[in-house]
């Protein structure tokens, strides 16, 4: 009742109030958003697009598609930049703090009594969410494509798109389809009405340099500074910064770039690390939350809850400095009218893209028998035919996956 009661303040148009509305929001996607990148996505755009209406279907795709080049987690940058449209650069921050907080915490509580839990990755519960994650994947891939993908030219690309990247495997192979998908639709598909030209931002591009100036400083100043004035702090800032800056593909990749960085220098055990990492991949919220738990483990941190503020700093800041610089550019790059009409086939490739994720690893890593197939049908129908809100598909399913003793 009383986040209800916020949310009313929203009839406000004050900037403390639209600021609010944007942490509120983000805060109930964090606690929401189950099922990794892929689907915290297709809860955004149920949230953003659909219900809130802060930003339209195309310049959501748009996002999207710029995301994909950038690298670090896709999902958190387009929630970054929503709030970025919605609230300027504090707008951005507190997307990014309500959407990862309720993650951060669990697995900073999760690390600092590792000793005494004893969680079983594999508890009926936990895979029900898994299930949950199938049914509002495949809602977002329908309501996207019926969109973006009217012809069937997009449609040709939204499928060819799809089946290269589930047939190549690549860490880069997204980056090339959506280069080629925008070669295509700049020289092959027609600008219509269906893709107008919405302000996403309002930043000036010499703040957008500056930021962009920040990203690349940090990167290349960090590892001097770090071998000049050798503090743990200062190492484990270096370390997940790197992390956060360099890795494209998400969360799932950035997995070995940390274990190389944590466990072969004795911060901590693998099993430590699996262990950290198998519960992040069950809870709510951005994959790149598990550097919460890393940094709460480290032997490097000076104590166990500022060890983890550093770490999940240090990921993000990547993200959240190329995300404000870039997008005062790609606003202008967009309003362009070939640029636009490559954008025609860049939306269509996210689609595919989206798609292909819906196979692998969303259905391949949660439908394992018939009983699961049909509690993904109930919660498509949910989502679909009931219209029923996201975060209540995923309190009914699992609580109906636990009342049969699924």
């Amino acid at each position: 009742m009383l986040l209800r009661g916020l949310y009313d303040l929203s009839n406000n148009n004050s900037d403390e109030v639209i600021m609010l509305e944007v942490f509120l929001t983000a805060l109930r996607l964090g606690l929401t958003s189950f099922g990794g990148p892929v689907a915290h996505l297709s809860y955004f755009h149920d949230e953003y697009v659909k219900k809130k209406k802060w930003i339209s279907e195309h310049a959501f795709a748009d996002l999207v598609a710029l995301c994909q080049f950038l690298p670090g987690p896709a999902s958190s940058q387009v929630g970054m930049a929503i709030g970025l449209s919605r609230a300027g650069i504090f707008g951005a921050i507190l997307s990014w703090i309500g959407f990862t907080l309720p993650s951060a915490i669990i697995l900073i509580l999760f690390g600092l009594g590792i000793t005494r839990l004893n969680l079983d990755a594999h508890t009926s519960w936990l895979h029900a969410l898994k299930v949950v994650a199938v049914a509002v994947v495949a809602q977002a891939v329908i309501g996207m494509g019926k969109k973006l993908c009217p012809d069937i030219k997009r449609a040709s690309i939204a499928i060819i798109s799809s089946a290269i990247v589930l047939f190549v495997h690549s860490p880069f192979i997204q980056i090339f389809v959506l280069v080629a998908a925008g070669i295509f639709g700049a020289f092959f598909l027609k600008t219509t009405t269906d893709l107008p030209h919405e302000p996403l931002h309002k930043g000036s591009r010499r703040i957008g340099a500056i930021f962009i100036s920040l990203f690349f400083a940090l990167l290349f100043l960090l590892p001097i500074l770090r071998s000049i004035y050798p503090e743990q702090g200062l190492k484990m800032f270096d370390s997940f910064y790197r992390a956060g800056a360099l890795v494209f593909g998400g969360g799932h990749v950035v997995l070995p770039l940390l274990q190389a960085e944590v466990v072969p220098t004795g911060q901590l055990t693998n099993d430590l690390f699996m262990a950290g990492y198998g519960l992040s991949n069950a809870i709510p919220g951005p994959l790149f939350a598990f550097s919460a738990y890393l940094g709460a483990v480290s032997s490097l941190s000076p104590t166990g809850v500022l060890g983890a503020v550093i770490t999940l700093i240090a990921i993000f800041l990547p993200s959240f400095l190329l995300v404000v610089g870039v997008l005062p550019f790609w606003e202008k790059l967009r309003s362009i009218s070939r640029v636009r009409q490559s954008m025609l086939g860049l939306n269509a490739a996210v689609v595919g893209i989206l798609l292909a994720a819906l196979y692998n690893p969303v259905w391949t890593s949660a439908i394992f028998s018939l009983k699961d197939f049909a509690l993904a049908f109930f919660g498509f129908l949910l989502l679909q035919v009931w219209k029923m809100p996201s975060w209540g598909v995923v309190v009914v399913t699992v609580l109906v996956a636990n009342f049969f003793t699924y």
